[in-house]
């Protein structure tokens, strides 16, 4: 004897899972009615979804933060899908905001992934909705950041980044916000140059000006300007003694140029600071506090932080589709 399923129930259902109408009545149907087994029989065919798509990738999705009402301390997360489609569905966002919440209670992502969701783990709901959507579904990202100010800013849900400040200055949100804002637009990878391994500043080194004598070999070859090659790439290799050789070679060259040497010490200071910019490109690229400043290219993001004050930046983390 077949059991009713009322409007109802799938509507029950389907508000419970997320699952299509069609789905929760067949699921209603297979269950004879019956609410947690049907819920279950949805969470068996997400398993199965999910491992046929183990394979695929989920580079698109949303980017989401979430900052305590004090300022201190922050989480941010990406929930991966593998369509732009269903990463705009109002469905798929607010599941990004249910997670985002969740993640905020933890401080790692091993933590959140085992944390409840309804009565299933976050790992759980992943697979479950993977079935519901038909996509895979992931946290590929999991960030939290604590400081004695934490701001944070997202760009049209796909990049988000959090900045920790030492200390809560007046003022402080507007200065977290410019300093994400410059980290998710600007891509740095680290604080400061000081934070680099010595290693792979010598590695990129020697990659960079490889890739730049050869860009010369093709320029000598279409008779133009040829780029300039340089010694350096980081501030961490601009010793005393490699500037001072650096100001020695500036003055010969000065001396070459004729230029009296009552004027040096008024064009020595702009060659220096043009030597610094050259042999520093690394550091420009890839350390938040060294790149120019978004709003204000004359100075650098530590003379704008400068500006507000006895803080620095304690800590900065960026997360990204992809």
């Amino acid at each position: 004897m077949s059991v009713k399923i009322s409007a109802a129930d799938v509507k029950k259902l389907r508000e419970t899972t997320g699952a299509g109408m069609m789905d929760c009545k067949n699921a209603l149907v297979e269950a004879e009615g019956n609410f947690d087994k049907a819920i279950e029989i949805l969470r068996k065919k997400g398993q199965k979804i999910a491992a046929k798509r183990a394979d695929r990738e989920s580079t698109e999705g949303v980017a989401i933060t979430k900052i305590s009402d004090d300022n201190t301390y922050g989480v941010a997360i990406v929930l991966a899908c593998e369509t732009d489609f269903v990463s705009k569905n109002d469905s798929f966002k607010a599941l990004a905001s249910q997670f985002v919440d969740i993640a905020f209670k933890h401080n790692t992502k091993e933590e959140f992934l085992a944390a409840d969701f309804g009565g299933v783990t976050v790992a759980e709901k992943l697979i479950e909705q993977t079935g519901v959507i038909g996509e895979k579904i992931d946290i590929t990202s999991f960030e939290r950041i604590e400081a004695p100010y934490v701001g944070a800013y997202t760009h049209v849900g796909k990049i988000a980044a959090m900045v920790g400040l030492t200390s809560s200055v007046e003022n402080a949100d507007a200065l977290t916000k410019d300093l994400a804002m410059q980290a998710a637009s600007m891509g740095a990878t680290s604080l400061s140059y000081k934070d680099f391994d010595p290693a792979f500043v010598t590695a990129e080194t020697e990659a960079r000006i490889a890739a730049i004598v050869k860009d010369n070999e093709e320029l000598v070859r279409l008779g133009k300007t040829l780029k300039n090659v340089p010694q350096f790439v980081s501030r961490l290799q601009l010793t005393d003694e490699a500037l001072a050789k650096a100001e020695e070679a500036a003055k010969e060259q000065l001396k070459a140029e004729g230029k009296p040497e009552k004027i040096w010490d008024k064009i020595l200071p702009g060659k220096m600071e043009r030597f610094i910019s050259d042999n520093t490109t690394l550091d420009q690229e890839q350390c938040l506090l060294d790149q120019k400043f978004i709003k204000d290219e004359k100075k650098t993001v530590a003379d704008y932080v400068k500006s507000y004050g006895d803080v620095d930046v304690k800590s900065f983390v960026r997360v990204t589709l992809g």
